[in-house]
């Protein structure tokens, strides 16, 4: 499915709709280029789970976590941009981080991807004439909330 993007308001709606629709054990991957607008999509997942100070862009420190009561469920902030390979991954600790928690992933294929997880919404954001798309995919366990 592709869904137009075409200002920040539209990117916002739907980051809101994606936090209003995620479970615990749930991932968002958020695929690419630079610029694109991962992280801006990132920012209104957590904003709609109803955290309301300012997001570090995960960059640096690779995985930000994100607990109640400051938001709805306990989410990890990642960005994989980093990692020379998906072992890498592993050696940060990630299993223990995701235990009970959902995951925003930017640049998910240098953690190994997570597309084949039945919870994971992988969403491709391209930059458009005016503003993104979304091209939104959808495993299993997305069926019947997917946010449109």
């Amino acid at each position: 499915m592709k869904i137009a993007l075409p200002d920040l308001a539209a990117m916002d709606r739907l980051g809101r709709a994606i936090a209003e629709a995620l479970w615990p054990d749930d991932v968002v991957a958020l695929e690419g280029g630079l610029g694109a607008g991962k992280t801006t999509l990132a920012r209104a997942i957590i904003a709609g789970l109803g955290y309301q100070g300012e997001v570090p862009s995960p960059s640096f420190a690779i995985i930000e976590v994100y607990d109640p009561p400051a938001v709805r469920l306990p989410l990890i902030h990642a960005d994989f941009y980093r990692l020379a390979d998906p072992s890498e991954a592993d050696e940060i600790g990630l299993d223990d981080y995701r235990q009970g928690a959902a995951l925003l992933a930017e640049w998910p294929d240098h953690a190994g991807g997570f597309k084949h997880e039945p919870g994971c919404l992988s969403i491709t954001l391209e930059v458009a004439e005016e503003g993104r798309i979304a091209i939104v995919e959808a495993g299993a366990d997305w069926l019947g909330r997917i946010p449109q």
